[in-house]
């Protein structure tokens, strides 16, 4: 259940994102967007995130980590996003623009997003009672 609603929230950042860039900037069709959208979440959703930041370094390192998922994230999300929009709307130099644009600002969203999934997803705190009995020295 805790990676359904990881995937829904990245679904609706990255669909966000899209719909006012793409769509509302640039005259992308909506379903187009949608689209691209549902395609980036889920490949980013399982090559960035649960692989690239799961094994990207030691957990103890987490803004390493993050720095390396987000970087890869934007690029994945400049490629499905350039790709996509060839295929669906003839995509013209004009629209690379838009596709940095939109990639930047998802890879944004996306160090964020990867501190919620360390904290509420993949690492979930199990600390017991003598952990921090074990902390303060008890």
């Amino acid at each position: 259940m805790k990676h359904l609603k990881a995937l829904l929230i990245k679904f609706l950042m990255i669909a966000v994102v899209l719909l006012v860039v793409l769509t509302l900037i640039f005259d992308v069709p909506f379903l187009d967007s949608i689209w691209t959208s549902l395609v980036l979440t889920v490949l980013a959703y399982i090559l960035g995130d649960f692989l690239l930041f799961r094994l990207a370094a030691n957990r103890s390192s987490q803004n390493v980590r993050n720095m390396i998922a987000t970087g890869g994230d934007i690029i994945l999300a400049f490629l499905t996003i350039w790709f996509m929009q060839i295929a669906l709307v003839d995509a013209d130099g004009n629209l690379a623009l838009g596709t940095l644009i939109a990639a930047l600002v998802i890879g944004g969203g996306e160090w964020f997003f990867h501190k919620y999934l360390d904290g509420n997803v993949f690492y979930k705190n199990k600390r017991t009672t003598a952990d921090v009995a074990a902390d303060y020295g008890d």
